[in-house]
């Protein structure tokens, strides 16, 4: 592939996918995009970081060709565009990459950058991983607790951005079709003279890849449970369909390796609640995992007091978006929360920092690069680098002990010390060899 804007390095290999794996070489060309605001500062940091975690795993026989794709603010003052043409395509040809924060142009161009990567590379599986770690300043009681993974659906619900104006034509026609074609719903609308709208599609393909992903990711990772969480009490036809479709998929593609609540409604109403329980035991004792469903505003309330009892949660995309968001406050904030957009099929995953770009921080080495650093933890566990991965929990871990720590989080630590966003990567790597 031949680019306008973008060198690929001399050394190092293209990733490739074969029978629906990844074929990793040694030396792979990983795209990155350092980011806007305090993006140039954490990428320092965070590559440097990756680098040292590889090394010491492995050390020289594996190491990245990082190759620098650009988008954002960078991207409009070199080459007039928010997001080049050459950045989706190195993203679809090299398969895995990686992204600090970018800005969302304000007064035109794309509603947001970060989600016109996602529908360009088809990137359906937004993965969020949330735990806490030792130091961490939290609100709640135990934060311990909470160790989950949300699979949010990435591509379509409110997302899709299908809005009419309150006004504008489009808005009038949208109207007139409504009341129309479906008057009932029409006679919905408490005040038609001053209504926009929004449309809302769930599909059943959509919303089964999603599943699927979660549920193949929790039984590769020995979980114990997934959650589909839903509003389909309200919603029925297109949250409630999500439930439906999730079930559908366990019963149809996993029924050898899972138990769900169905299932366990079916026995209770048959031979009564004992029944149920004692089947349900005997299943998970086995191995088998469970899947169950939950209304999103009992999970909310449920993740705070029960946090143990969740495991893997799959959701559609604005409950996620809400959802990962609050968990990740729990365990510190945002600026210690990654996250992975992930298309299993083609392969292509774009690994992101989860926060925004902090403008005022911007140049000063202050702000905190965990949020990249766990990211590319997650993009080496994609790549098979396991061992790379667990040298960067190793070193988060032991600086987050230590009360070692950035701008945002000293004031919340008791007895911390406070570090540059520099010395802060430094002392991950110190900690990888404790």
């Amino acid at each position: 592939m031949t680019y306008t804007n973008i060198v690929i390095p001399q050394t190092g290999k293209r990733i490739a996918i074969q029978d629906g794996k990844l074929q990793v070489p040694e030396n792979p060309i990983i795209p990155f995009i350092e980011g806007d605001g305090s993006g140039p500062d954490i990428w320092r940091a965070a590559s440097r970081v990756i680098n040292a975690a590889i090394e010491k795993a492995y050390h020289g026989s594996r190491q990245i060709s990082w190759m620098e794709v650009y988008a954002g603010e960078k991207a409009h003052t070199r080459f007039d565009t928010w997001l080049p043409d050459d950045t989706i395509t190195a993203f679809r040809e090299f398969l895995v990459g990686i992204k600090g924060p970018l800005t969302t142009p304000i007064g035109g161009g794309f509603r947001s950058i970060n989600v016109a990567l996602r529908k360009e590379l088809d990137l359906y599986s937004c993965q969020r991983p949330v735990r806490w770690f030792q130091g961490v300043p939290s609100p709640v009681k135990h934060p311990e607790y909470v160790d989950m993974v949300i699979f949010r659906e990435n591509t379509e619900d409110l997302y899709s951005g299908i809005e009419f104006e309150r006004g504008s034509e489009a808005n009038e026609r949208f109207k007139a079709l409504l009341k129309e074609n479906f008057p009932n719903e029409f006679s919905k609308v408490r005040f038609p003279d001053s209504v926009a709208f929004g449309v809302k599609p769930i599909s059943e393909e959509g919303s089964k890849r999603l599943i699927r992903s979660a549920i193949r990711f929790a039984l590769e990772n020995h979980r114990r449970n997934v959650t589909l969480v839903h509003k389909g009490n309200i919603m029925k036809f297109t949250e409630g369909a999500f439930r439906n479709w999730g079930y559908e998929v366990a019963r149809q593609e996993f029924a050898d390796y899972v138990f769900t609540l169905p299932e366990y409604d079916k026995v209770k109403s048959e031979k009564g609640e004992d029944a149920a329980n004692l089947v349900q035991e005997e299943a998970l004792k086995s191995g088998r995992l469970l899947i169950k469903d939950m209304i999103t505003d009992a999970l909310f309330e449920r993740t705070i007091t029960r946090a143990r009892d969740f495991d893997v949660i799959a959701t559609t995309n604005l409950n996620g978006d809400y959802l990962s968001d609050a968990l990740a406050a729990q365990v510190g904030g945002l600026g210690i929360a990654p996250g992975a957009n992930i298309n299993y099929e083609s392969g292509v995953a774009v690994f992101e920092a989860t926060h925004g770009t902090a403008p005022r921080s911007a140049g000063k080495d202050r702000a905190n690069p965990s949020s990249v650093i766990l990211s590319g933890e997650m993009m080496l566990r994609y790549l098979g680098w396991n061992e790379a991965a667990t040298q960067i929990i190793k070193g988060i871990e032991g600086t987050m002990a230590a009360k070692t720590v950035t701008n945002e989080m000293f004031p919340l630590i008791e007895g911390g010390t406070l570090l540059k966003t520099t010395q802060f990567g430094d002392a991950i790597i110190q900690h990888m060899d404790n």
